[in-house]
């Protein structure tokens, strides 16, 4: 056994960790050697700080160092959007201008299914009694049109605590274009109940079309309660334990923020732990060189898919969670419930399926002996051979093989009439037809090729089904990051503070904007620069981009557009039509395009890891193990990821197993460690180099 590592007396550490919906994930860095350690612990879902500081307790032991040594802790969650998938919401109210107390019912009369004689169900998290309207009216150029009178605001702080609200939203008619009504309305609620939480849509999403903006405010205020009173708790517990260290939270955008920016704007987290994948491939596009990736983190409940194209990381002004939009700035992903916890059965039709219901992280899988009786993709592998029962999370977690065994066959393999292994091939296969779906639905809205993307794969589950998955899509190339079980904490360690503000425009994109425009970044900067200074970063650290919703006339939709400053606007205009041809196939350079939205992103630098080469091994199997695959049991060489000896070609069948994944190098496939630390799996077929 390798010696401890340990942490000088003079050394700090920086922290990331992802809480997931079945593990905790630690990164641990030393900033003055740059080493990295990895740690799993299972996540917590009743109170998820009480799993982080557990793991953070463990880490401290196994890697030498304390509580008063950690620099920073970064800080990846899914609280926000498990208590919205899940529902688990305080009651909450909405106040709006008098008539469109029904926007969020309305929507936007979109169908999924053309031709059925029913639409589909409405997501409300408010419901119509406590939808509330005052009679105010700004109008679309920010003028008052219809004044508020503050006895009609104190009436309604009385219907509130009728109805037992313990968060309110506020979304009035063209506050984008002028906050005063809503601050005021926020204003006087405070005073007559300065117990309850509000949130205004001029504060965070100020921007036109009133369904989106009214249903992004309304899930910030729901998860106003749900973030602050969470935050309170780990912020106690880790102080009552000698954490100090300044804490961030991962936001949406895959940059970071305080707790107290977190708490106001918890609607920002709502993709907080995905987007820490997403950087990390970012990350690693640009230290391989290989600037086009399909990013995969495969985890316990989910599989998120997101691209990297040209060394950047795709990212939206608009999302959904739960059926809601959010109309905030996001990394672009697409998740599914494809992770090793998701659970396999039959339907009446007497069909297989997999997901997408989870086991989570309680019981969990059938193999983790905590209760769980249904099959999921990890029994599958376990029953297949293909993870090591009694090197789990590194020997830290013992599976039982026959439960998983069990578990399959009961619920599938009888019902089906089929053998325990053709079951169990049957589930991953199925998995993986789901996860190449997603990838290609993915690539292929967006015109792109898959030939044309590597497959970067990461979580815990992620290995087994990497290279099948690729296959499926004829990508001809696979990158195993170093520590693929943790890497969205990773990624995280390679934050920045981020600030997104936007103004809303709706002026024509020509000469004429430019006075405006100029007026909108002097504002937009010094709030920016006030925020990052609050922040604690220094001035050479600080940086402002920004970019111009712009559209052709009588379209409903934008395209983010760079933009560098406003005596260059033409720059910007060129480049927008530039971005249409490339998107939608079709552009038109004389017309004059409308500015929808100035957006800028204030960024805090913040200091990045050291990278260090891996050091080789000798190369050597650890065993041999029977894993059934294509139908047949082979006997295949294990080989611990320690000892892999770098640029040096392997051929698959072959398992490679490290504490937090198992990677599986199928028929055909080659596999190569670079000094890097990554794994490059390649198509062998014909071609051996």
């Amino acid at each position: 056994m390798s010696p401890k590592p340990t942490t000088s007396q003079s050394s700090s550490v920086r922290i990331a960790v992802d809480i997931g919906g079945t593990f905790t994930d630690f990164q641990i860095l030393n900033e003055a050697t740059g080493a990295n350690h990895a740690h799993k612990t299972p996540t917590t879902p009743g109170d998820p700080s009480e799993g982080l500081l557990t793991g953070l307790q463990e880490a401290a032991e196994l890697f030498g160092f304390r509580f008063d040594q950690i620099s920073i802790l970064i800080h990846g969650t899914t609280i926000a959007t498990n208590a919205v998938l899940e529902r688990k919401l305080p009651t909450g109210a909405l106040i709006t201008t008098a008539g469109f107390e029904d926007v969020l019912e309305i929507g936007r009369h979109l169908r999924t299914h053309v031709y059925a004689n029913k639409a589909e169900e409405r997501t409300l998290l408010i419901p119509r009694s406590r939808r509330f309207g005052l009679k105010e009216r700004t109008k679309a150029d920010g003028s008052i049109e219809c004044a508020l009178n503050d006895d009609d605001i104190k009436a309604l702080a009385q219907q509130l605590t009728g109805c037992g609200a313990e968060t309110v939203a506020v979304s009035l008619l063209h506050s984008y274009a002028n906050s005063e009504h809503e601050r005021r309305v926020a204003q006087i609620i405070e005073q007559c109940l300065p117990q309850i939480r509000i949130s205004i849509s001029s504060d965070i999403s100020p921007e036109f079309r009133e369904f989106e903006r009214t249903s992004t405010t309304v899930l910030n205020a729901l998860l106003m309660p749900v973030v602050g009173d969470y935050l309170k708790r780990l912020g106690a517990r880790l102080t009552d334990h000698g954490l100090t260290a300044p804490v961030y939270l991962v936001q949406s955008n895959g940059g970071v923020a305080t707790p107290q920016m977190a708490a106001r704007h918890p609607a920002r987290l709502l993709l907080s732990g995905p987007s820490g994948g997403a950087k990390a491939a970012e990350t690693i596009a640009h230290r391989l060189g290989r600037l086009n990736l399909v990013a995969v983190d495969m985890g316990g409940t989910s599989y998120d898919v997101s691209l990297v194209e040209d060394g950047r990381v795709h990212q939206v002004n608009q999302g959904e969670v739960g059926g809601c939009p959010v109309r905030l700035p996001m990394v672009e992903m697409r998740t599914i419930g494809a992770g090793g916890g998701s659970i396999a059965g039959t339907d009446t039709a007497g069909g297989l399926y997999v997901g997408p219901e989870s086991a989570g992280a309680a019981p969990g899988p059938a193999c983790y002996d905590r209760g769980g009786k249904r099959p999921t993709v990890t029994d599958a592998n376990v029953t297949l051979g293909r993870i090591d029962p009694l090197h789990f999370l590194g020997g830290a977690m013992r599976l039982n093989t026959t439960a998983a065994q069990q578990a399959v066959i009961t619920d599938v393999a009888v019902p089906l009439k089929l053998d325990l292994e053709e079951t169990a091939e049957g589930i991953t296969q199925i998995a993986v037809a789901h996860m190449a779906s997603a990838i290609r639905l993915s690539l292929f809205e967006k015109g792109l090729d898959p030939e044309d993307f590597a497959l970067v794969s990461f979580g815990g589950a992620g290995g087994l089904h990497a290279c099948d998955t690729a296959a499926e899509l004829d990508i001809k190339q696979v990158i195993f990051p170093s520590d693929p079980g943790t890497l969205s904490a990773w990624g995280m360690l390679y934050a920045d503070i981020v600030h997104d503000l936007t103004s809303a425009q709706l002026i024509n994109a020509d000469a004429g904007a430019k006075g405006e425009l100029a007026k909108t970044v002097a504002i937009l900067s010094a709030e920016g620069l006030k925020r990052l200074s609050a922040d604690g970063i220094a001035e050479k650290d600080q940086k402002l981009t920004y970019t111009l919703d712009l559209r052709y006339k009588g379209q409903a939709y934008e395209i983010a557009t760079p933009f560098t400053n406003t005596d260059d606007l033409e720059s910007a205009v060129a480049t927008f039509h530039e971005l249409h041809q490339a998107k939608f196939a079709h552009s038109d350079a004389s017309a004059t395009p409308e500015i929808i939205n100035l957006r800028m992103s204030a960024i805090g630098t913040l200091a990045k890891p050291k990278t260090n080469d891996i050091a080789s091994g000798d190369g050597k199997p650890r065993g041999n193990r029977r894993i059934y695959s294509q139908s047949r049991w082979h006997n295949v060489p294990i080989i611990e990821r320690a000892s892999l000896e770098t640029e040096t070609l392997l051929y698959g069948p072959l398992i490679i197993e490290e504490a937090h994944s198992t990677i599986l190098v199928p028929h055909d496939w080659s596999l190569t460690p670079e000094a890097t630390g990554e794994l490059i799996a390649k198509v062998c077929i014909g071609d051996d180099t």
